[in-house]
């Protein structure tokens, strides 16, 4: 018989709305599971289980009080964390760091719309210092590893929540996306994860960080699911600076995931763009088979080049440097940041002005280019990463802070294109290695058409299914 971690997210919640089970007991099972695992894949910084019980206890209370729970939000009573760079009104957030951090007053947008959708936070999940690095290792707490091989990193900066899915210690997780935070976790732990287009979900009440690079968006078992909280962290807010506008009235993004994409014209390329390394053949051979599948769809496969050369790389490479720059460290607490994250915030301390100014001018053009030269496309199809999962402390040198920059763009140089150019881009866990280990293929949208990403992924994963392949571990 299926354990309650067995489910997807969208089964537990309709067996809660018919009560076949309740959140309360839903939610203590993941606190179990949670304090018995996390701590070996890294997952949390902070469980909560008082407050996370209160949570379930209210959402089973609406239900009770319901005239008709089907009516009540899709997710409702259902366990999401969140990633610890965002505020929970009375949780400690850290940021990942020893050098900042503190007592959250209220809620972060996206944690109040999750709040509204009748979500339960189990707790903070892990993320590396200010969610800088792609690799989640920081001085706080254990190293976030992928379930499928412990020895190897989850990836980042949303590492803790794809470790926390992929575990089972919850059925969906919140994440953020500033250059693949969301995919690299997802490609790694063999999940979804879908970066949603600029301006869907608020980043707010904190402003946007320069160049407007980073989103929160879902990591999920599945399409549906990953659609389904999607349409639970949507929703602006007065002050957003960027809005995508809305889907038409009565129309939600699992509705995308239950319906045919058509004939979609699909370009594709695997030559890296953020950095000149080469890619693993197990990363090329789950790129050739996703084409392959693609094309017996009945989709049109078609070459095209890569959006831009390496020459363009420095200007977001500024702007990432000069984001970290401006977190504001106390003076006093400096000597307690990691290695890489000093060595940014010197390099974006020491540029001029001018120097970011043209950076960002440059961003908006290559933003431009990339667009318009892909515009004739539905989808874009690249590797998600250039490796398989990696060792953990593999690409962390605390001694070579610049080394440890050039090895992240080696393991990544497919996704930090997509938040320059705020498109929608989405990873699939549709390959395995020889070894089982789990290989992403990337796929991205036109501008605000999250809509057909979802629906090609559930055509996907329908005609190769994943659910079923698990971390033999517990």
């Amino acid at each position: 018989m299926a354990e309650l971690h067995d489910l997807t997210a969208l089964e537990q919640a309709s067996a809660i709305r018919e009560g076949q089970t309740t959140s309360v007991e839903l939610t203590g099972h993941y606190l179990s599971r949670s304090e018995r695992l996390s701590g070996e894949v890294g997952a949390f910084i902070t469980l909560t289980p008082e407050s996370a019980l209160a949570q379930a206890s209210a959402a089973d209370e609406m239900v009770r009080a319901a005239i008709d729970p089907r009516e009540l939000p899709v997710l409702w009573g259902v366990v999401c964390p969140t990633k610890d760079l965002n505020q929970v009104a009375g949780l400690h957030c850290t940021f990942g760091s020893k050098a900042l951090q503190i007592d959250a007053v209220a809620d972060d947008n996206v944690v109040s719309n999750l709040r509204k959708g009748g979500l339960v936070f189990t707790g903070t999940t892990n993320t590396p210092e200010f969610g800088l690095p792609c690799y989640t290792e920081n001085d706080i707490a254990p190293p976030a590893r992928t379930p499928w091989d412990l020895t190897r990193s989850a990836g980042g900066s949303s590492g803790g929540a794809g470790a926390a899915v992929a575990a089972g210690l919850a059925p969906i997780a919140q994440g953020s996306d500033g250059g693949g935070s969301i995919r690299i976790p997802a490609s790694v732990c063999g999940l979804v994860g879908l970066k949603p287009s600029r301006g869907r979900v608020s980043n707010g009440p904190l402003p946007d960080g320069l160049g407007e690079l980073a989103v929160q968006g879902p990591l999920a078992r599945t399409v549906r699911d990953a659609a389904a909280l999607l349409d639970v962290m949507t929703g602006g807010f007065p002050d957003d600076p960027f809005l995508a506008p809305p889907l038409d009235p009565g129309h939600s993004f699992l509705d995308a995931a239950s319906r045919e994409p058509g004939i979609l014209r699909v370009g594709r390329y695997c030559t890296p763009v953020i950095a000149d390394s080469e890619v693993d053949p197990e990363c090329l051979a789950a790129y050739e088979a996703t084409s392959a599948l693609l094309a017996e769809l009945g989709h049109v496969v078609e070459e095209v080049p890569p959006p831009f050369g390496h020459e363009a790389v420095g200007s977001f490479e500024l702007i990432w440097a000069a984001g970290a720059a401006g977190i504001p460290i106390p003076p006093e607490r400096e000597s307690e940041l990691l290695p890489l994250t000093t060595w940014l915030r010197d390099r974006g301390m020491r540029s001029r002005g001018v120097e970011l100014t043209r950076a960002l001018a440059i961003a908006r053009s290559l933003a431009r280019m990339v667009i318009q030269a892909t515009a004739s496309y539905d989808v874009i199809l690249t590797p998600t990463l250039a490796k398989p999962p990696v060792p953990i402390g593999s690409m962390r040198n605390d001694a070579d802070p610049a080394a440890d920059f050039e090895a992240q763009k080696a393991f990544t140089p497919f996704t930090a294109t997509y938040n320059i150019t705020g498109q929608p881009a989405i990873s699939l866990p549709l390959h395995r290695t020889a070894e089982g280990l789990p290989i992403g293929s990337q796929f991205v949208g036109r501008p605000r058409d999250e809509v057909t990403l979802l629906s090609l992924g559930a055509q996907l994963e329908q005609a190769r299914p994943w659910l079923g392949w698990t971390p033999d571990l517990w």
